[in-house]
């Protein structure tokens, strides 16, 4: 029951409320911002990668390596924290941050060398390289739906500029002439901004949508997901402190030959 109480209080990154929450908004920054830092992190993982194997000949490519693998590992966290911050998720745990430490060693090279996990090399450029595909994906989607819901909202104001300046009527061969509607400019106004106005909210649950998948994409859930240990609190107690109170084992005094009695012999 208490753990259930627990996981019901974590926050779940989820967006209500998605018209006056300030999580959209930031989310829809982040995903303006997705498009250029995906270029970026794109580029400078195949560059690093291309000069580390064609300079390995003369020994710098291989400190290189290290480098650009140590550099992946610091995109793909910055990349965790910012969407932890957009969401209101904890910070990652001291522990789990510990245990991504590189090992100690002499100097920064073997530090870097004992510290390097291949796996984890393979899937933060995994992860860089999706993030570069996103990125695009996400900005097409995210622009052109809101991009339809402002457009609808907008198009009373547009209209009337643009018939007081230029006298042109974009309305003339509208949707309702052919179904032979005869609606007044103002009705077709309010048809316009209503569908806008649903459009804008769908368009914002979309964007919210698309930081979810995100956030699934980048493991951002990786730390909170780490199997627990399943012994109980009172058994990892008495296993890592020894009672100095140990009783002696019993023996069976009737079956060793030690302990039995003597046969005395009558007079």
């Amino acid at each position: 029951m208490k753990a259930t109480e627990v996981n019901a209080k974590m926050p779940t990154g989820k967006v209500n409320w998605v018209l006056f929450n300030p999580k959209t908004y930031a989310t829809i920054l982040y995903l303006l911002l997705a498009l250029p830092l995906g270029i970026i992190y794109f580029t400078v993982a195949i560059t690093g990668l291309a000069l580390s194997i064609g300079l390995t000949p003369i020994f710098i490519g291989i400190p290189m390596f290290f480098g650009v693998a140590k550099l992946l590992d610091g995109i793909v966290k910055f990349e965790q924290s910012i969407i932890r911050q957009i969401l209101g998720l904890p910070a990652m745990t001291a522990s789990y941050t510990n245990n991504q430490q590189s090992a100690a060693g002499p100097n920064w090279f073997m530090r870097m060398v004992r510290g390097f996990d291949g796996e984890l090399f393979i899937r933060n450029l995994l992860l860089v390289i999706l993030r570069f595909v996103t990125g695009i994906v996400f900005f097409v989607i995210m622009v052109t739906a809101i991009s339809l819901g402002l457009g609808l909202i907008a198009l009373p104001v547009v209209h009337i500029i643009l018939m007081n300046e230029m006298q042109l009527d974009i309305l003339e061969h509208s949707l309702f002439s052919y179904f032979h509607i005869d609606w007044t400019y103002n009705q077709q106004y309010m048809f316009y901004v209503g569908v806008g106005v649903v459009l804008f909210w769908i368009a914002l649950r979309v964007v919210n949508g698309l930081m979810q998948v995100q956030r699934r994409i980048m493991f951002v859930n990786e730390p909170y997901q780490k199997a627990q240990p399943t012994m109980p609190l009172y058994d990892q107690t008495q296993a890592s402190v020894q009672s100095p109170y140990v009783e002696p084992p019993v023996v069976d005094q009737s079956s060793t030959p030690e302990f039995m009695q003597p046969a005395y012999r009558e007079l």
